[in-house]
């Protein structure tokens, strides 16, 4: 299959396109010329547009923010609370549109429009790859940012793990008036998504325990795994000021004392986050699956399969109980159940 890149110039010209070298053979069929040529049409068209128009963040640079941010980092510089400057880090944080920008929406925004012309072209899926940031100097408290992107390059069509896409790059430039105080490279692969493999039987074949990923055995959580094997749900507890943990380690954060205990958990708790896990394949597991973060009666958190149930039931608060998966004569897994009672 042939591969095109379309390139900004930095001018916002597109720059052409060429066949990749190793090509893969010719399109299977005129749909999909006829594809390939509109997604390379949109990206010559995006691309010419050059920068999107200025969009402002909603708010100036202000310590509230930042101290929001450097709690939620862990970063203990005294400098961005003291100092009236912002973490560099921080500086996409300005002009982010949140999750439901009612009414906020950007007509001009490069990645927007280059996203939906793939999606037309049905490749509707998404995964960011990488992003690199340049950061030109400190923002100041009091300072309004600006952000303006254009499209940089789009490659493709690939073949990759998760099925054929393109590589969408852009560029995104902050200001503060007219002047440059960061910018960011950020890539995305939009892909079509692999069918499912039809299924041989009705009923997949037994899963062998040689296919579950085991966990790693370590002198700080070998007393959990014998506690799973004996079916209890075992809390490690420090030897000198009683605060319980998990995971499992050699000193308390607390006190720092060295002689951990454990307490056996009642096994009682409910979900404090989730996941449904879709994709891709795991090891020993019949895909969906839901992976559970489970704050336990005790006050530690753990996670966890939670096992029968639909998908669609669970939510945050669901009440669960702990459950033993016996793999083999060696391993046993916690896993969660819902708890009826």
């Amino acid at each position: 299959m042939s591969e095109s890149v379309v390139a900004s110039d930095g001018a916002g010209t597109a720059v052409g396109s060429e066949a990749a070298a190793g090509s893969e053979g010719a399109a299977s069929s005129e749909g999909a010329v006829g594809s390939e040529a509109a997604i390379r049409d949109a990206a010559a068209r995006i691309a010419a547009l050059g920068e999107s128009s200025p969009r402002p963040a909603p708010d100036p640079v202000n310590l509230p923010m930042i101290r929001h941010w450097v709690q939620a980092m862990g970063d203990t510089n005294p400098v961005y609370t003291d100092a009236g400057v912002a973490p560099p880090a921080m500086t996409q944080v300005w002009t982010m549109r949140g999750l439901r920008p009612a009414g906020r929406e950007d007509p001009g925004d490069p990645l927007g429009l280059m996203s939906a012309a793939l999606d037309e072209a049905g490749f509707t899926s998404v995964v960011a790859t990488n992003s690199e940031q340049e950061y030109y100097r400190y923002l100041r408290l009091g300072e309004q940012v600006t952000v303006r992107s254009s499209l940089e390059q789009v490659t493709g069509p690939k073949r990759t793990a998760l099925g054929e896409g393109w590589f969408v790059t852009t560029r995104s430039t902050w200001y503060v008036g007219t002047e440059a105080v960061a910018s960011m490279m950020f890539r995305i692969l939009k892909f079509r998504p692999l069918a499912p493999p039809v299924p041989s039987a009705p009923q997949d074949p037994p899963v062998a325990a040689a296919d579950v990923l085991r966990p790693v055995v370590s002198p700080d959580t070998a007393f959990f795994w014998e506690g799973t094997a004996r079916h209890e749900l075992r809390i490690q507890r420090c030897g000198g000021c009683g605060t319980l943990r998990h995971p499992p380690g050699p000193m308390c954060a607390v006190c720092g004392f060295a002689r951990p205990e454990y307490d056996v958990a009642a096994g009682t708790g409910e979900v404090y986050s989730y996941v449904v896990h879709r994709h891709p394949p795991v090891p020993g597991r019949r895909l969906p699956i839901v992976i559970a973060l489970v704050q336990l009666i005790e006050g530690v958190r753990m996670v966890g399969e939670l096992l029968d149930i639909d998908p669609e039931r669970v939510h945050i608060g669901l009440p669960v109980r702990v459950a033993f998966d016996e793999v083999d004569a060696e391993l046993t897994l916690p896993a969660w159940r819902e708890d009826r009672r």
